[in-house]
């Protein structure tokens, strides 16, 4: 029983995609997550297939390393796809299995969907492996900042944001050594059905929410020792876009929009 979880956890590497400014890869993201809610046909998936590959090539991250962050999520998009499969019931019958019926229309759409939710969590988890939980929040905090004008704490929300970005890879190394007590001292945690799972999870539950908030009341000491009292942040590394580096992604991010919007209105 492996209880890993690859959010927040930063993979180091000197990339054309590393080195991009946090708030374009951020808004980038964002923008391509969007996009992907409008992705229709085939060839505007082709389109967003194509733009996420290429900014995974220019990332030299490992495809294993990759696809290790939606394996989570895998079960999720199986069970879309099912759904769609028999309970779009429209067009032509494709197969028919007894009282079951399998529409064209079923399979158009649990191939599309689950195609474009795929490439949608691939963004998401490349934005986190090529950058830092810091950068990440900080540039989350800039473009989020004009909310500020109307009472949005954006601030403290980014804050709480970069802390729970830490803590997530700390929390899943306690929650292995965890499984490895409870082994050590007789629990049999491998090899169960998906119910008999649940109930082997219950005695990590209390050991590592305990843990959680040992942690929360330690960094909470701190910030106290520190006299934090959540106002403005200072950063260390200041963000300044660079013409030659980020003005060529924001053009393609730019085309890649109008080529899906001349692609989705034929």
């Amino acid at each position: 029983m492996a209880l890993r979880a690859s959010i927040g956890q930063y993979y180091s590497a000197d990339s054309p995609v590393h080195r991009l400014d946090p708030r374009v890869k951020l808004l980038g993201t964002v923008v391509f997550m969007v996009s992907c809610f409008f992705v229709s046909s085939l060839p505007t998936l082709l389109l967003a297939a194509l733009a996420v590959g290429g900014a995974v090539a220019c990332s030299h991250v490992p495809a294993r390393r990759l696809l290790s962050q939606i394996r989570p999520i895998a079960l999720f998009l199986v069970v879309t796809s099912l759904i769609n499969l028999f309970f779009v019931q429209s067009g032509e019958v494709a197969l028919s299995m007894g009282p079951l019926h399998i529409h064209w229309s079923g399979v158009h759409a649990a191939v599309l969907y689950t195609a474009r939710f795929f490439l949608l969590l691939l963004a998401g988890s490349l934005l986190t492996l090529t950058t830092t939980p810091v950068a990440l929040t900080d540039a989350a905090e800039y473009l989020l900042a004009p909310l500020e004008r109307v009472g949005v704490p954006v601030r403290q929300g980014t804050l709480v944001l970069s802390i729970a970005l830490r803590f997530v890879p700390t929390l899943s190394q306690e929650a292995e050594h965890i499984v490895a007590a409870q082994t050590a001292r007789g629990a049999d945690l491998e090899n169960k059905g998906a119910l008999a799972y649940a109930r082997a999870c219950v005695p990590l539950i209390v050991p590592l929410f305990a843990s959680a908030l040992r942690h929360a009341e330690n960094l909470g000491r701190a910030m106290d020792a520190r006299c934090y009292t959540g106002g403005e942040r200072t950063h260390y590394h200041v963000m300044r876009l660079v013409a030659r580096r980020d003005a060529p992604v924001i053009a393609a991010l730019a085309l890649y929009l109008a080529a899906l919007i001349a692609l989705g209105m034929r």
